[in-house]
Order: C-alpha cells, then structure tokens, then sequence
C-alpha cells in the first residue's frame, strides 16, 4: 500500500526531522545496562537472559510492553509436500540514544524444521503505505497461510479465513515479517513528539527497519545467515535504504532485493511533472484492452513505445501547441475508449482520479486505484467532485485485519492488548517524507548497494493494471541504470493490479522468479 499522492505534495513541504533525532535512533541498539552475562543483547525484547535495564522497567514502558514472544510448531499439508516449522510472534524493543526504550516493534517469523541456520536463507518482508503492516505480503503472497484476495471475495463482509498457501516461499527461505511501529501492534512505549518524529519520517523509519534487521539475527543466532529483503509499495523508497543502512551501519549484507510494485522516486508524481502522464498511460491502456479480453505486458509493446516517443514529445511542446495537444487528446481517447470531447478538455492529460471516474463513467462506476481492472459503483455518479473509494483496495481491510488477528491469536498463541492496524491512515497524515522541497528517492541508494556489492541481485515486479505504482514508472525509472546495475536488475510484469499477487498466476510466477533469485 502506499500514500496519496496529494498527501505526499502536502507532506514534502514540511521540514525533516534533525540529524541528531536520526543519529540517536541509529544508536538505538545500546542502551545502558548492568555488566552481566545474562543480559539481553540491547535493542532486544526481553531475549534469552535476565536482566534488562532500569529504562525498561519503567512504568510508563512498561504499561504499553506487548507480550512476551510465543513460539509455536506448525503443520502445513500442501500439495505434494508437508512443512514442518516453527512460527515465533513478538516483538523487539527499540531504544533511543540515552537508553530509553521507544518502541516495540512486532515481528511474525517462519522457521523450516531441520534446516542448517547457517546456510538456511532468511528473508525479511515490509509493506509500505507508509502506515501499512506486513500483512498484504503474508496473507496474500508469501507466508504459510493465504486470504483469497480476488474474484468473489472482494468485499468487506468475505470470510476472513485463512488457507494453507500452496505457493509460500518458506520452501526454500526462512520468512520475517515486520510491522513498522503503529502498524500491526507495534507501538510506541514512548509519549511525546521526539519519539513520534523519530519514526515518522524516510530516515527514521528507515534507521528502526534495519535495526529490527539486526537484532532479529542475533536473537535468532542468524547472523551467518544468506539474508534477502523484501519490500511492497512504498517498501520500493524502503527496500534500497534498508540494505543501504544494514551495509554501512549494521555490518549485514544482504544477497537479494525483492521489490513488489514499488514505488522507486516520487518525483515524477509530484507538482507538474510531464513524466507522470509517461507513466500512467501504458497502465490505462493495459485497463481498456483487458476489458475485451485477458492482457499482457508484450500486448502493450505499442502504447510503451507511443508513451516514451510521440506523447513525449507532444506533451512537451505544450498547450500552446493546439495542434500537437489535440493529436495527443486524440490519441489518448481511441487508445482509451474515454470521449474525445473529455480528453479534448484534459489535454489528454488524465490524472489518476480523472482516468478512475472517466473511464466507465457512462455506466456510473469507477475503476480501483490499485487494481483497475477492478469496477465499483460511483457512490455520487452526479456530482460535479470526486467523492468515491476504492474498490479494489477499501474492500480488503475488513477481512485481512479479522485474519491476521485470528492466525496470530489463534494459531500462533500470541494475544496483544489493543487494536491491530492493517492500515493506519495517521502515520501518513504524520509522516516527514523529505527535506525541502526535494520528495524521497531510493534510486541513488539503489545505484549505491549495487556498485557496492557485486553479488546482490535485484527481482522488481509490478502489476499491469496498477495504478498506485504504476509500472511503466519503473520501467522508465530502471533503464536509467548503468550498465553493471542493469545486468542484475530483472524487472517482470504480470496481470493484476498492486497486489497482483491475489491473482493464482500472478502468484505462481512470482514465486518461481523469487525462489530463482534466492537458489542462484
């Protein structure tokens, strides 16, 4: 999941937090405690010894603690094969750089029965929003147990139940789910605007992520570990700093980076940037055609090489030119199948709320935001504003939060106080996402890992009706790499929208692709 994008326009105005905040979460990891063997390492909740700091028994840390991690043995029968591991729920406490605890960050993790430790791969999952727990990649792709995301189920009232996952990649990895703090039941042990901001914001949360990273490998004794990172949606700005910051910071290297319809430089999304109707246009066009017959990304070598060529090149001479703008409007219109006489009006330049009313506006509804494909009624088709959800994504909360509950009480014995947040919409009304006037970017860090590190290997997967994270805006953003980068950088496309997964094929291609990377 990922932010607004006129939440993002909004937010970027606002001033990051200060280096000293960034500094003192990076230094997290060592609180002051008592010279005694038994110690927990810092950073840790609770871990295998004793003792623990006077800053954590405080009472106010204390009154907001989640509960001690609950480890578990699991069965899955899956066709052909049965999977015996061990499923452990909890968390690891995070503290500031005077020793006082912060956070506690929840964590669901899957363990194969029998595997070396040292040679097992382990692979550690976020999603993104920011404000989203890791639950869209547990439930729907990549862990032991899936909620039917598609078809008939699309709807708040489905049933939440959860089935064995044929198509889990605890096969051939250890899997790690993190929920960043105020989503899941991750929460703040903290009061107060610094520990908020130390969070809230790409550096902070960056900082937390990679060191959750660090101390679940040495409370787990995994250190030695061949270790992957996985990223969602705005995981794409996470995904490359994560394995910046553990290279740098943590002394971890990380062997692949898995990236599911991220989002890589926001950018190209934000003000009046032409690039972000480059974007879009392949992802409209893929939308209009599935609506007469199943769709894939070799079907759209013509509108790719339009949107990179003559559109270009229309946009760019402007408005003023009327003649290139209507060719563009035009063109746009047949390739649509929206009114010539609307996109005349837009210049053809459809912004995503407009594509999403416009395009099946005759018959009253609007197409889903991540996954257009997907139609729902338009909840006032006569007003002049734009007043609708979406109905690919809205539909999913209910029943994804009622599931994740359900597996981590029921299954895995682990039953936090409070509510779970599948999607937290403060932490992105909150969230500090850059400097100035300059909206974040994992580009650079993405050049930076790969010049690094010779052996890392980068599998980016999108979905063709998405319009969260557009695809062709990787693709766009991809083929600007260096040559020694690109050779390591596969990119796939598959039909289905941000969670493209929900679809069976989709889900079987990408765990083919995911488990090549992991066995290269």
């Amino acid at each position: 999941m990922i932010t607004s994008l006129p939440a993002l326009r909004h937010a970027a105005l606002v001033l990051a937090v200060s280096t000293f905040a960034f500094a003192g979460l990076a230094r997290a990891e060592d609180p002051p405690q008592p010279r005694s063997e038994a110690s927990a390492p810092a950073g840790q909740k609770g871990g295998r010894g004793g003792a623990q700091s006077a800053s954590q028994n405080s009472p106010a840390a204390e009154l907001h603690r989640l509960p001690p991690d609950s480890t578990t043995k699991q069965t899955l029968d899956l066709p052909g094969r049965t999977l015996d591991f061990t499923a452990t729920a909890g968390s690891i406490r995070v503290f500031d750089g005077k020793g006082e605890p912060l956070a506690d960050i929840a964590t669901t993790s899957y363990e194969l029965a029998g595997a070396d430790r040292a040679t097992r791969p382990v692979t550690f999952l976020f999603n993104g929003g920011p404000g989203a727990s890791s639950a869209w990649l547990q439930f729907g792709a990549a862990g032991p147990w899936r909620l039917p995301l598609d078809g008939e189920a699309l709807s708040p009232s489905a049933s939440p139940e959860v089935k064995p996952n044929a198509e889990t990649w605890l096969d051939f990895t250890d899997l790690v789910f993190i929920d960043p703090v105020s989503t899941g039941y991750s929460r703040f042990v903290a009061s107060g605007e610094d520990a908020r901001k130390s969070f809230y914001s790409v550096d902070g949360d960056v900082n937390s992520i990679a060191l959750v990273i660090r101390r679940w490998l040495e409370k787990h004794d995994r250190l030695t570990s061949p270790k992957y990172v996985a990223g969602e949606s705005y995981g794409g700005i996470r995904g490359p700093k994560v394995v910046r910051q553990l290279q740098l910071q943590h002394g971890v290297g990380v062997r692949g980076l898995i990236l599911v319809s991220p989002l890589l430089d926001f950018r190209e999304f934000t003000g009046t940037s032409l690039l972000q109707y480059v974007a879009t246009l392949p992802s409209y066009v893929a939308v209009a055609r599935e609506a007469k017959g199943s769709v894939k990304r070799a079907d759209l070598a013509d509108v790719e090489a339009y949107a990179r060529g003559e559109f270009l090149a229309d946009l760019v001479k402007g408005e003023a030119d009327k003649e290139a703008t209507n060719r563009l409007a035009d063109k746009v219109a047949e390739l649509t199948g929206i009114d010539q006489t609307v996109s005349r009006r837009l210049a053809g330049r459809f912004d995503v709320g407009e594509f999403r009313r416009e395009f099946d506006r005759r018959n009253g509804k609007v197409t889903g935001r991540y996954d257009a494909s997907v139609r729902g009624f338009d909840p006032y088709p006569d007003s002049g504003n734009s007043r609708f959800g979406d109905p690919s994504g809205d539909a999913l909360q209910a029943p994804l939060t009622s599931a994740a509950v359900d597996v981590l009480t029921r299954k895995l014995n682990w039953r936090p106080d409070g509510s779970y947040e599948v999607l937290n919409g403060a932490v992105e009304g909150q969230w500090d996402f850059g400097r100035g006037i300059n909206p974040p970017q994992s580009v650079s860090d993405l050049r930076q890992i790969l010049a690094t590190d010779a052996k890392l290997n980068v599998l980016v997967a999108h979905g063709l009706f998405d319009l969260a994270t557009p695809y062709f805006g990787s693709k766009r953003v991809l083929d600007q790499l260096p040559a020694f980068a690109t050779q390591r950088v596969k990119f796939v496309v598959y039909p289905g929208g941000h969670m493209f997964y929900s679809r069976d094929g989709a889900r079987q291609a990408l765990r083919s692709e995911v488990e090549a990377l992991i066995r290269e």
